[in-house]
């Protein structure tokens, strides 16, 4: 069985943070000549070019940007490991790694995830952002223990996972106060063509909300469309628009960005699923959140 020498491996990541050998070398302390010779021998280890030229710098092969990743997380879990036994000898963090798909509204996230910062033993808890297809893939490598998605991962997905069906709340239509005031008046019909921003055509929720629309006879007039769930709600507090957010939010909402109600349905659904690669759960975090999550969003 042939072992990862971590020593040449070490001295990878560092060339690849620093972006050359020259400052590479500063920072460990040894020569130029005896780095390339430990990148060339875990090269040959690997049987991949790690590294291309590009000018005076060392650009990563796509070999490389996946050797990199591994070794991120190879020598985070080594800073991890000497914290831990400095702060608490005896009592090693329970490490929960959660991936939150771009679509999922942050503040609903941290609803979720809440519970998990009261268990009664120390978590560390690692959050990582971005697509549903990347945080499958880093599931299936068990590099993640879930991921948190506003709508249930496809039959057609490569990876074997399960969706955990964590909830769903209605929504709620928020504007600020002038334009609230009189969207309130014959609601929801008074939400044509009224000026909106809505999700992205690729969400769950701007699914929902077309359905709901459709089935109402409603058609807002769209300003904006948006990716970043955030970002929408920030820009809803300076313009005349009117959004629609899950309903278990929606005091949060209105509050961070004062805004005010207009009014809500519970026709209208946000979803919300915890896809994992097994289909009992083990990991106590999530079964924590599993149990919590239904009550939260019902309420």
């Amino acid at each position: 069985m042939e072992w990862l020498n971590y020593h040449h491996l070490h001295y990878f990541w560092m060339v690849a943070k620093e972006g050359s050998l020259r400052k590479a070398a500063e920072k460990l302390h040894v020569s130029q000549p005896s780095i390339s010779a430990q990148l060339r021998a875990l090269e040959t280890a690997l049987g991949e070019p790690l590294f291309r030229r590009s000018g005076r710098t060392k650009a990563l092969t796509d070999a490389g940007q996946i050797a990199f990743s591994y070794a991120e997380e190879i020598f985070s879990l080594g800073r991890e490991l000497l914290n831990t036994l400095s702060q608490h000898p005896t009592a090693k963090a329970l490490r929960f790694s959660v991936g939150v798909t771009d679509s999922v509204p942050k503040l609903v996230a941290h609803e979720i995830l809440r519970p998990v910062f009261a268990m009664p033993h120390s978590v560390h808890v690692i959050c990582r952002e971005g697509k549903v297809e990347d945080l499958l893939a880093q599931l299936a490598a068990h590099r993640l223990d879930i991921v948190l998605s506003d709508e249930p991962a496809s039959s057609s997905v490569k990876v074997k996972v399960f969706n955990h069906p964590l909830g769903e709340s209605g929504v709620t239509f928020c504007a600020r106060p002038p334009l609230a005031a009189r969207l309130r008046k014959g609601f929801p019909r008074s939400l044509h063509d009224a000026p909106a921003f809505v999700p992205t055509e690729n969400t769950a929720l701007r699914r929902s909300l077309e359905n709901w629309f459709r089935a109402n006879r409603i058609r807002p007039r769209v300003m904006g469309e948006f990716e970043d769930v955030a970002l929408m709600k920030a820009m809803v507090a300076e313009e005349d628009v009117f959004m629609a957010v899950p309903s278990v939010i929606v005091r949060e909402v209105v509050t961070r960005y004062g805004l005010a109600v207009i009014g809500a349905s519970n026709n209208c659904k946000a979803q919300f699923f915890a896809i994992a690669a097994e289909r009992r759960i083990a990991h106590p975090a999530v079964q924590l959140i599993t149990s919590k999550a239904q009550s939260l969003l019902s309420s």
